[in-house]
């Protein structure tokens, strides 16, 4: 099978052709030049997707996903010659943006701002939202013009600053949920997680409003096991702990950590 035939068969739709055909121009520059070669910020679906390239090709080592931070949802994708073990240190660079308490700035207002200063969205990682601060990860170009120029969001000042090292970020909150469900199924899970009828939740699983395992789906039922991550537009994400085995009445109990949108959409 050829290139083209590969990347026709792989990919979702054209968008996902494209950043597929560059994934793997990044891999062969990387072979050919022995040096190191990287993406810009990728989703978790777009990781996906490039991984699902990387198992066809049957690349397993020499590569590396990173975000700045150990558990980064949006990350770079790494391809690394046989001397380099992981990318540059100034690969990911970190700007800090602060504000009063009080202002309440949102995930939304400090990327709205960051988009309208002429930013490619792959330029740009993780955005952590703090009480007092923005935590903005961003490519190594993009730093000094994201530090010199986001002054506001929205009415709101301000105050940035390029941090040389990594502060200590608060892990991502989450509300620890219980419950049994009839099947393992993607619209009993989200109806539990949401606290939704299970035809509601099918609703927003037709209408293209779910994703599981980073990747979007209609299927009503599709399988969840434990370790999944479900995204619920508007409700949140629900990561999967536990399933247990059948009860006697035939439900299956069901343990979640149920995330807001703090970090990324």
């Amino acid at each position: 099978m050829d290139k083209r035939e590969m990347l026709d068969r792989l990919a979702a739709n054209g968008d996902e052709r494209l950043l597929l055909g560059r994934v793997w121009d990044k891999y062969e520059q990387c072979r050919r030049r022995n040096l190191p070669q990287g993406t810009g910020f990728l989703s978790p679906a777009e990781q996906a997707a490039a991984q699902r390239l990387l198992n066809a090709l049957s690349v397993s080592e020499g590569y590396t996903f990173w975000g700045g931070y150990d558990g980064a949802q949006r990350r770079q994708l790494w391809f690394l010659p046989d001397w380099q073990e992981a990318p540059e240190e100034d690969a990911v660079r970190v700007v800090r943006a602060s504000f009063y308490e009080e202002d309440s700035l949102t995930h939304r207002d400090i990327l709205g701002s960051v988009m309208g200063l002429g930013l490619e969205r792959h330029c740009i990682g993780d955005i952590v939202l703090e009480a007092e601060r923005a935590i903005l990860f961003c490519e190594h170009s993009m730093v000094e013009h994201l530090r010199d120029s986001l002054l506001s969001a929205g009415r709101i000042r301000l105050q940035t600053a390029l941090l040389s090292e990594l502060p200590e970020l608060a892990p991502p909150e989450g509300t620890e949920w219980r419950d049994t469900v009839a099947s393992p199924r993607l619209d009993a899970v989200v109806a539990s997680g949401c606290r939704l009828s299970r035809s509601k939740a099918a609703d927003l699983i037709n209408g293209g409003q779910v994703k599981l395992r980073h990747l979007p789906t209609q299927r009503t039922d599709a399988q969840v096991e434990a370790g999944d991550m479900i995204s619920v537009r508007g409700f949140g994400r629900l990561q999967v702990q536990e399933i247990g085995s059948p009860t006697r009445k035939g439900r299956y109990p069901l343990k979640m950590l149920l995330f807001g949108d703090k970090r990324n959409p």
